[in-house]
């Protein structure tokens, strides 16, 4: 798959997922109805049973090379089909990107962040970690943790926005506070939080404007600071670090 890569390199940024030819063909065809999945049967695909059918009349054919970019009902569909089985994929302005393994501080964190948001927006609040939330027809960056209204059941699909966005980060601070932030602010999420592991620091972005953060706060381990969703409950950094 063909697509630019965002950012700086680093070992753990993410970076466009890659698939083979082959299974770039296999997984194009189911999307576009070339071969039924039956996930009951023997096959020697892991256990997918498939069928090839005759190529819709509708399908243009292309002449030359082009940009692979994919919106978010085939990304969410391709997670269904186990394509990203044992992979962190996100999909940004159309193109699959695909992070590292999580290491411990990075879970550790994690688990820190959301026991501590949870105590301080209380009931009333859905905290989603690492889960889809939709911000355009080819965006869906599947945040560490996204807060949104109300309760699971309150939902037919997947959240179009959230009032806090929380990534944790170790080694791909650039993306999640150049790339990630532009994102974000431009979808109007009006609190977004990083908190960075190896600086031991949180930054705090707020009042997207015009595509960009108008606020941003730093913040260390002496510091706290309540989230918009709950303001009369101040969080302590430390309390979100190892």
């Amino acid at each position: 798959m063909k697509a630019r890569n965002l950012g700086k390199t680093h070992p753990l940024t993410p970076t466009p997922l890659s698939l083979s030819a082959g299974e770039m063909s296999f997984w194009d065809k189911i999307l576009h109805g070339e071969i039924w999945w039956n996930s009951q049967e023997n096959s020697p695909r892991g256990g997918i049973a498939v069928t090839t059918l005759t190529s819709p009349s509708s399908r243009s054919v292309l002449a030359g090379p082009r940009p692979l970019r994919w919106t978010c009902a085939e990304f969410h569909r391709f997670g269904d089909m186990g394509v990203f089985e044992g992979r962190r994929a996100m999909l940004i302005d159309g193109v699959i990107l695909e992070q590292g393994p999580m290491n411990p501080p990075h879970a550790i964190t994690l688990g820190l962040v959301e026991e501590a948001i949870r105590t301080a927006v209380g009931a009333g609040w859905w905290l989603r970690q690492q889960s889809p939330l939709v911000l355009g027809q080819d965006t869906d960056p599947e945040p560490d943790l996204a807060v949104v209204p109300g309760h699971p059941r309150d939902y037919a699909g997947h959240p179009t926005t959230a009032d806090l966005v929380v990534e944790v980060v170790d080694s791909s601070l650039d993306f999640d506070t150049n790339e990630k932030r532009l994102l974000y602010a431009r979808a109007g999420i009006r609190d977004y939080w990083v908190v960075d592991i190896n600086g031991r620091r949180l930054l705090v972005y707020r009042n997207p404007q015009a595509g960009d953060f108008a606020s941003q706060q730093v913040l260390g381990p002496a510091d706290s600071v309540a989230a918009l969703a709950a303001p009369a409950a101040a969080v302590r950094v430390a309390d979100l670090l190892v």
